[in-house]
């Protein structure tokens, strides 16, 4: 009796390898080559980094959200000028850029930072410079 059990899991088994391959494995295929994922934005990503309007209030931005996340009891110091800034397109930018943080009365530490912002409007930057058009969704690079 075990050899017949044994005889079968091995055809079960096959019998679901096929049914993956042949069926589930080209339905993934078709899912992932439509256009299900396709974000239709005028801005397009890019591997290199880049400097226009969108960058410079995302940095602004940026600098904003870790002031205030920071508070009033430590001097914050940006620098003048983001280190790098890539957009991931449909206006999802990383921001990188370096600042300096001092405890008040203490010597500060410079810190290098990341800030990953999008701009929650689309393709109408009209309110691009509204801070309420904008989310922060993550830094990091800043020890406490």
């Amino acid at each position: 009796m075990s050899k017949k059990k044994l005889l079968l899991f091995v055809a079960c088994l096959a019998g679901l390898l096929a049914l993956q391959i042949k069926f589930v494995l080209p339905l993934m295929y078709d899912i992932a080559s439509s256009d299900l994922f396709l974000v239709d934005s005028k801005d397009t990503a890019s591997p290199l980094p880049v400097s226009n309007d969108m960058t410079a209030l995302a940095f602004g931005f940026c600098n904003s959200y870790i002031k205030n996340d920071l508070g009033e009891d430590k001097t914050v110091s940006f620098s003048g000028q983001p280190t790098h800034a890539w957009t991931l397109g449909n206006y999802e930018y990383i921001v990188n850029a370096d600042v300096e943080i001092a405890p008040k009365d203490a010597p500060g530490a410079s810190h290098h930072y990341v800030c990953r912002i999008q701009y929650e409007n689309g393709d109408d930057v009209s309110g691009a410079a509204n801070v309420e058009n904008w989310k922060v969704e993550g830094v990091s690079g800043l020890s406490d």
